[in-house]
């Protein structure tokens, strides 16, 4: 097998495997969302995922190869880093909890990012111009859901720095302004 196809076979194995990885973690990132926005974002994200998969599929069936996943170690880790916030938010304020999972869910969208850019190069080295389609929409909804995700993020930041703000804010000293002593005139000495 020539040296590209091997790297597009291999990056094609890797996104299968982590995209059915997520088909499985992001149910458990909706659940536990506490804005419903991002718990709906979440959601139309496991139907965007699944479409992936199936869009994987047909990649293989163009390259004449069997769809079959290769262990993403990557997608591992960033699905257990999510799992570990999504625990660790059992124990926090639904804000913070809600922007530890967007933190998690961006990792997981700039790897795909990545890996959906790679292959789709790949396959237009290769001249697979159907499969570079495929791969390319595929890549332009893994841009859409970050920037998604980066939108629920911003008021959400802005309304934590809101609430830090007012948590270090002694209300009692607000408005208390110091007495003004007069100042005395050089001129009049």
């Amino acid at each position: 097998m020539p040296m590209v196809k091997e790297l597009l076979i291999d990056s094609l194995q890797d996104l299968l495997h982590a995209e059915t990885q997520l088909t499985e973690a992001l149910p458990r990132m909706a659940e536990a969302a506490n804005h419903p926005k991002l718990k709906e974002a979440f959601e139309k994200h496991l139907a965007q995922t699944q479409t992936h998969v199936e869009r994987l599929n047909k990649v293989f069936e163009y390259l004449g190869e069997k769809a079959q996943p290769k262990p993403c170690r990557a997608m591992m880790g960033l699905v257990e880093e999510g799992q570990e916030k999504i625990e660790e938010g059992q124990n926090k304020e639904p804000l913070a909890a809600d922007l530890a999972l967007i933190a998690a869910a961006q990792k997981v969208e700039h790897y795909e990012i990545s890996a959906y850019g790679t292959a789709r190069c790949l396959a237009k080295q290769l001249g697979q111009v159907e499969s570079a389609k495929l791969l390319s929409h595929t890549l332009g909804e893994e841009e859409s859901t970050d920037f998604l995700l980066t939108s629920f993020a911003d008021p959400l930041l802005q309304q934590a720095m809101l609430e830090d703000m007012h948590a270090n804010t002694n209300l009692e000293s607000v408005g208390v302004q110091e007495e003004r002593k007069p100042v005395s005139s050089s001129r009049n000495k």
